[in-house]
């Protein structure tokens, strides 16, 4: 219905026509004729018919002296002014409305019927490229291009949002996507290989959210806001559960979910507070650095410390028994943004801002035991995987595979087009969303990585890594596009 005709002609072009209402056009293709015809939306019914092929019905009189009982509107020069037209087709009543409708859609096949509400009741669209036969061509490229193209979808489309996306946070056991928003709006997308529904928008903060996470068992949302407040919402009915108006003195950067009931956050301001959603207040709070809260990390067995990176270049540790600080590293002269656990949790590796990595053995993390340096842009995001892959994400907008112990660059799962703002993985292991500064979300199947385990990980690094596209990647390696080809 968003379609302009080239036949259209605004009311202003011409004089005299200031009451005349235009009514929408489709360009539509007849099968037996390959001109255009004009397809018209009538005003009393849901169907559409040809214009070309539309009969003049008049409720008072017939036309029995003429064979042609139609009226044929003239392409060339269309000036769509008849208003004696216009006033006979609004005169008829609905029967008669709904007969012209169906009889001109017998009449031309390609017309599709809608409901009342412009959906379509066909059957899902056909991609243009579904009628290309690859057989046919003689260029071996244009080929191999037809056939990688028809090759079925492993991942779901792309979610394109009218507002800044700040963070995702997939569902543990359902293949639900919650997208928190510039806005303080909340977005469920149900998410498949075939499309993505928008399933609820909940409005939970007046300012922008920061953080959004599901509980371990998928039945709560825990969100937070630029105005600092925390949100625990009912994942299935929208209701709150938890709401902490003044939850810090400066807006949460941070949040990490422990447990069933316990969840850390961490402010622009350097303090860091557990919470309990069975209790009132906070649990307990520290102010280890004077920067922000970069990231928080706990081991999933014991739970015994609480790590935290700052934009000071300390990493902390927190111990929660104690509710006191154990330890702080030596302090390093680049942001630490990110880290994840590798080996079993014996192995700590944090990202910087200047896109080094150091490695801790856990338990020791007053100073790293090791150090990589990784592609130049800034480590932004870090996903583990597997037990020595991560994704990480950065300002050049390009998700890398990683083996972080040691460090290697194992190629490119993904790109945007701008810098990479969040990023998450799915329950089931098998998907990554993530979103750039152009609103939209995109998902990458990591599938693949399953079959990893035969890479010679100690092997000396190839810089070629860098620019090698993995089989998520939207991107094809030339060398292994045209590895087929006939010479």
């Amino acid at each position: 219905r968003n379609f302009q005709s080239p036949y259209y002609r605004d009311s202003s072009d011409s004089e005299g026509d200031d009451d005349f209402e235009l009514n929408p056009y489709l360009l539509d293709v007849n099968a037996d004729d390959p001109g255009p015809e004009l397809v018209e939306y009538l005003s009393d019914g849901d169907e559409v018919a040809a214009a070309g092929t539309v009969e003049m019905r008049n409720g008072e009189q017939s036309n029995d002296d003429s064979d042609d009982d139609t009226y044929v509107e003239d392409a060339a020069d269309n000036q769509m002014s008849d208003s004696s037209y216009d006033s006979d087709l609004n005169a008829s009543d609905s029967d008669e409305g709904s007969e012209a409708a169906a009889e001109g859609s017998n009449k031309n096949a390609a017309a599709k019927p809608t409901t009342s509400t412009g959906e379509d009741t066909t059957q899902p669209t056909r991609r243009v490229i579904e009628d290309y036969d690859e057989e046919e061509e003689d260029d071996e490229v244009i080929k191999a291009i037809i056939s990688e193209i028809k090759k079925p979808r492993s991942k779901p489309p792309d979610i394109q949002v009218e507002d800044f996306v700040v963070d995702l946070s997939f569902h543990p056991t359902e293949d639900i996507l919650a997208i928190g928003t510039s806005v303080g709006d909340v977005l469920m997308y149900k998410y498949s290989n075939e499309a993505n529904v928008l399933a609820a928008t909940h409005e939970l903060h007046t300012k922008a959210i920061r953080c959004a996470e599901f509980s371990r068992d998928g039945k709560t949302l825990i969100t937070t806001g630029r105005e600092r407040s925390i949100v625990v919402m009912d994942s299935e009915t929208g209701k709150f559960k938890r709401f902490w108006e003044a939850a810090h003195d400066e807006p949460v950067y941070s949040m990490s979910v422990l447990g069933e009931h316990l969840f850390a956050t961490g402010d622009d301001d350097g303090e860091v507070k557990l919470w309990d959603v069975r209790e009132r207040n906070a649990v307990f709070s520290l102010r280890p650095v004077e920067d922000f809260i970069s990231s928080i990390l706990a081991n999933q067995v014991q739970q015994k410390y609480l790590l935290v990176t700052s934009g000071d270049g300390l990493l902390t540790t927190i111990n929660i028994a104690q509710r006191k600080m154990h330890v702080q590293s030596e302090p390093y002269e680049e942001e630490l943004n990110c880290m994840g656990t590798f080996k079993r949790e014996s192995k700590l590796v944090v990202g910087t801002s200047k896109g080094n990595y150091y490695t801790f053995n856990w338990g020791q993390f007053a100073y790293h035991c090791d150090a990589f340096t990784g592609p130049p842009a800034s480590a932004s995001r870090m996903v583990p995987i597997t037990e020595q892959i991560a994704v990480m994400a950065g300002e050049d907008g390009i998700l890398r595979a990683m083996h972080m112990v040691p460090g290697r660059v194992l190629g490119i799962v993904g790109q945007h087009a701008m810098a990479v703002d969040t990023l998450d993985i799915s329950g089931s292991g098998e998907l990554i969303a993530s979103s750039s500064h152009d609103n939209d979300v995109r998902f990458w199947n990591i599938k693949y990585f399953e079959d990893f385990d035969g890479i010679k990980y100690n092997s000396k690094p190839d810089k070629r890594t860098l620019k090698h596209n993995l089989p998520s990647s939207q991107r094809t390696n030339a060398r292994d596009f045209f590895a087929g080809l006939n010479e």
